[in-house]
């Protein structure tokens, strides 16, 4: 299994778990091949969900740019449920699995078929 395959287990065993979800494992692969060489690397591969910049980079990057949103304030109220249903105490809440949230929220699948 590849490091690439690994992480996606691993996000996978995140939403069921963590956010009490099954993963679609199609839609997540596609949503973790999206996010590029960032899940490789130990910053950018998670989102701080404490610091408003890196929540402005999620809604204005990827809501707003990948899946094609308008924006507007439920966009910030979706990010804070996803970061929620995540778990507040929760300290490494991946990137992959907050968007593949994300994406399902919004129900914006197709981006990614």
């Amino acid at each position: 299994m590849g490091k690439r395959d690994e992480l996606i287990a691993k996000y996978a065993d995140d939403l069921k778990n963590k956010c009490g979800m099954d993963a679609d494992m199609d839609l997540l692969t596609k949503v973790t091949i999206g996010c590029g060489p960032a899940i490789y690397d130990a910053d950018a591969s998670t989102v701080a969900a404490t610091q408003p910049g890196e929540l402005e980079t999620v809604k204005n990057n990827f809501l707003v740019k990948k899946l094609g949103l308008s924006d507007g304030p439920e966009l910030m109220e979706a990010i804070n449920k996803a970061l929620e249903t995540y778990g507040m105490s929760e300290r490494n809440k991946y990137r992959a699995v907050v968007y593949y949230m994300l994406t399902k929220h919004f129900g914006k699948e197709s981006v990614y078929s």
